[in-house]
C-alpha cells in the first residue's frame, strides 16, 4: 500500500486532492494529511472522511522540523505533496514576513526532512520515492494583453510576495533535484476554483457577496486576465504527473479559460440568477448593480496564461471542465454546503473583509 504525506491537505486545493485520490484509489492507498490549521485549513473541508482507517490527521506546522521528521520516522512515506502555503496575494502585501517563512522555509523543511528519510548512504533514493512541489503560474510575472503564454522556460519574474515566495520555493526544488539528485517535480498551476475555497479568493468571495446582497468588489478596471482551472481538473494532473512524469521536470497545468475578472464576475451573477428558483427573493438583488470597483491591488499583475502542451504532450493530461460547466457545478456546491459557508466566514473573517474592501 502506498502512503501519501499531503502537506495543507485541510486547504481548499489539498482537499479536493485527497477527496479525488480517496475516490480514484480507495482503500488501495493510505494518506497522511499534514496540516497547521490556519484561517485557510478547515477541518470540515474533510468531515467525510476523517474516520476511514486509511486517513491520518497531524496537526503541525511545516516549519516544525522534530514533527516533521517524526512522521517519517513512524510512517514509510512514498509520496509527498506539497500543498502548504500561505497563497493570498492580498495577505502578501499586508504581511510579507509569513509568506517568507510558511512558503520558503517551511519547503526548505519538508525538502530536507524528505532526503534525510530517503537518501541512501551512496547518495541514491529508492525508486518510487517522489516529492511533488505544487507551486503557481504567478512565479513568471505578467503577460501582455495581447498576447503570449508561459512556458516551463519563461524566466521567473514575480511581483508580489506571495509570488516571490513561491518563487523562492521553486528554486529551492529545483536546487535539491539538481544538487542531491532528489526525486523531485514541480507543478506550476494557473488559478483554480471549485468546492471548498476560502472566500477571501475571487470566485467563492462573490457568490459569498451576492447572495447576501453585497456590494461585488472589482479591482482596478476589472480587466485583468486571469486562465482559470477547476479543482478537480488540477487533482487528476498532479496524481498524472506522481505516476507518469519524468523526474526532474516543471509541468505547467493550465485550463485553457482565460478570462477578465469583470467577466468571471458578470457569468456568476448570471448563473446565479439561473440557479435560483423563481421565487427566491434573492434573485432581486442579483444583479450588475452590485458590481463595486475599488482602488486596484499593489503590483497587480495584468494577465496570466499557461501554455499545458508539455503535460498533454508527456502525460496525456488536458482539462475536461470548461468555465462556465465548472462555475455552475461550484455554485450548486455552495447553495448545498452554506453551512460551510457561514462557519467559515464567521469571527475574523469579516474583520479580514471590512480592512481589504471597505
Amino acid at each position: 500500500m502506498r502512503t501519501y504525506l499531503v502537506t495543507g491537505g485541510a486547504g481548499f486545493i489539498g482537499s479536493n486532492y485527497i477527496h479525488y485520490m480517496f475516490g480514484k484509489y480507495g482503500n488501495d492507498i493510505r494518506i497522511i494529511n499534514l496540516d497547521a490549521l490556519t484561517y485557510a485549513g478547515n477541518p470540515e473541508n474533510l468531515a467525510d472522511i476523517e474516520d476511514n482507517a486509511n486517513y491520518t490527521f497531524v496537526h503541525a506546522d511545516i516549519c516544525d522540523a522534530d514533527a516533521v521528521r517524526k512522521i517519517f520516522e513512524e510512517n514509510d512515506i512514498d509520496r509527498v505533496v506539497h500543498f502548504a502555503a500561505e497563497s493570498h496575494v492580498d495577505r502578501s502585501i499586508k504581511d510579507p514576513g509569513v509568506f517568507v517563512r510558511t512558503n520558503v522555509l517551511g519547503t526548505a523543511n519538508m525538502l530536507a526532512c524528505a532526503r534525510y528519510a530517503w537518501e541512501r548512504p551512496d547518495g541514491t533514493y529508492p525508486e518510487d520515492k517522489k516529492f511533488l512541489h505544487v507551486s503557481t503560474d504567478e512565479v513568471y510575472g505578467s503577460l501582455p494583453e495581447d498576447g503570449g503564454y508561459f512556458y516551463e522556460t519563461t524566466p521567473y519574474a514575480p511581483h508580489s510576495p506571495y509570488s516571490a515566495s513561491k518563487a523562492g520555493s521553486d528554486m529551492l526544488v529545483r536546487a535539491y533535484m539538481d544538487t542531491y539528485h532528489f526525486p523531485a517535480n514541480i507543478t506550476n498551476c494557473s488559478n483554480n476554483y471549485g468546492p471548498y475555497q476560502f472566500p477571501e479568493k475571487l470566485i467563492p468571495l462573490m457568490i459569498n457577496n451576492a447572495l447576501l446582497g453585497r456590494s461585488l468588489p472589482v479591482y482596478g478596471d476589472g480587466k485583468n486576465v486571469r486562465d482559470w482551472l477547476y479543482v478537480e481538473d488540477h487533482a487528476r494532473a498532479i496524481d498524472l504527473v506522481q505516476e507518469k512524469g519524468r523526474l526532474f521536470e516543471t509541468y505547467n497545468v493550465g485550463g485553457h479559460n482565460e478570462k477578465q475578472n469583470i467577466e468571471i464576475v458578470k457569468t456568476i451573477i448570471e448563473v446565479l440568477r439561473e440557479e435560483l428558483p423563481d421565487d427566491d427573493p434573492r434573485r432581486a438583488h442579483i444583479n450588475e448593480d452590485l458590481i463595486t470597483y475599488v482602488e486596484d491591488r499593489k503590483g497587480h499583475d495584468r494577465r496570466y496564461a499557461i501554455a499545458p502542451d508539455k503535460i498533454k504532450a508527456e502525460i496525456g493530461w488536458e482539462p475536461e471542465t470548461m468555465f462556465k460547466e465548472g462555475i455552475r457545478k461550484t455554485i450548486r456546491w455552495y447553495f448545498e454546503h452554506q453551512d460551510w459557508m457561514e462557519h467559515v466566514t464567521s469571527g475574523q473573517y469579516m474583520k479580514y473583509y471590512e480592512e481589504m474592501y471597505s
